[in-house]
């Protein structure tokens, strides 16, 4: 199985759904796809350079995020592979298959087509990106999670000697989305995730939020955590945008 891209979606709580959709649109500087789902539940947000790869879903409960991922393979097959690294399988849907990874992340495995799914990102000129995914793993798990993300998408861990509290897979030729997998100082419970910005300047991209209606929770070491309008957590990060994936133009 290869993966071929990644789509990373925003899942916004239904209460605070206008205000959240609001936000991050303005966060990417996207415009918005037309309504999909039979409950128009589903858009993509469009770079205004490039080819996708964030979408937002209207969600009950207090949302958070999940991805697909575009496999070029048939997609039961995929998911056989799946469940034999330690996945579950939560949904069928024919053209979506819905997954559970072993600490309990949701997934889905979608089928890649050259002529529809999206191949480039567009980087050149970038203040900021939204690009990177971290799975935030109790530490019971975190071994586990670590090499199934691995198998499953068929990327080495970056540095594998020195992953103590982190870890990323390296980043695959044209792929948008990077991986980071963070042990945390819980034991247990489930593994949930949040989304990295990319900035050039931290600093201004945190004051930018702030006027968008975001405040800055804690710094950290190259990080800022941030809550959005409608409180979801996320993360601002000192990496440079304009420097992506192999194959990023």
């Amino acid at each position: 199985m290869t993966v071929r891209w990644v789509w990373m979606f925003l899942d916004l709580p239904e209460r605070e759904f206008e205000t959240a959709l609001a936000f991050w649109r303005e966060v990417t500087r996207s415009d918005l796809s037309p309504w999909r789902g039979q409950y128009r539940e589903f858009a993509t947000l469009l770079p205004a350079e490039g080819d996708p790869w964030l979408k937002v879903q209207r969600v009950g409960g207090e949302g958070g995020i999940h991805l697909d991922l575009d496999v070029d393979e048939p997609l039961p097959e995929a998911a056989e592979r799946a469940v034999a690294l330690g996945a579950a399988i939560v949904g069928d849907l024919g053209d979506v298959i819905v997954c559970r990874s072993p600490g309990g992340f949701v997934f889905c495995l979608t089928s890649w087509s050259p002529e529809h799914s999206a191949r480039g990102q567009a980087r050149d000129g970038a203040e900021s990106l939204v690009d990177q995914v971290c799975l935030d793993i109790p530490s019971s798990a975190y071994a586990a999670e670590l090499t199934f993300w691995s198998q499953l998408t068929g990327w080495e861990v970056d540095d594998p000697d020195t992953h103590d509290e982190f870890a990323r897979l390296a980043w695959a030729d044209g792929i948008p989305v990077r991986f980071l997998l963070q042990r945390l100082d819980e034991e247990e419970g489930p593994v949930r995730g949040h989304a990295d910005l990319s900035a050039v300047d931290r600093a201004t991209e945190v004051e930018r939020h702030r006027g968008l209606g975001a405040r800055e929770e804690r710094p950290g070491d190259g990080w800022t955590v941030m809550l959005g309008p409608a409180g979801h957590r996320y993360c601002v990060t000192d990496r440079d945008p304009r420097q992506g994936p192999p194959g990023a133009h």
